[in-house]
């Protein structure tokens, strides 16, 4: 009898260091995914960030160029702002839904790897 309780106390402890065991991996493998998509994100903004200023200056310079050619310098910003806002109306009509979903399946791809 006394031998049957030993083994239920020990299938007990054992039982209680698996969850203990299961719930410590569970929680790693949450900061391991919490890491690898925060450190993507990062990275894509940093990335961001240099294309976003490679295109200010680009648009700067074309803006004062085609300002110097039609006369006034505002003309040519006028020009630019017209051209990225006409480019920004095509893409929320046409592709909108195609980025959001390349962004949506670019996320879960990283908290499945």
């Amino acid at each position: 009898m006394e031998d049957n309780g030993n083994m239920i106390e020990s299938l007990l402890e054992r039982a209680t260091d698996y969850s203990k065991m299961s719930f410590e991996l569970v929680k790693l493998k949450a900061l391991d995914k919490t890491a690898e998509v925060i450190s993507s994100l990062l990275s894509y903004s940093v990335v961001l960030v240099l294309i976003s200023s490679f295109m200010l200056f680009i648009s700067l310079g074309l803006a004062i160029w085609l300002g110097e050619i039609l006369g006034k310098i505002y003309f040519g910003f006028f020009v630019v702002s017209a051209f990225y806002g006409f480019i920004t109306i095509i893409i929320l009509l046409f592709f909108q839904k195609k980025i959001k979903q390349s962004f949506r399946d670019c996320i879960i791809k990283q908290m499945l790897k």
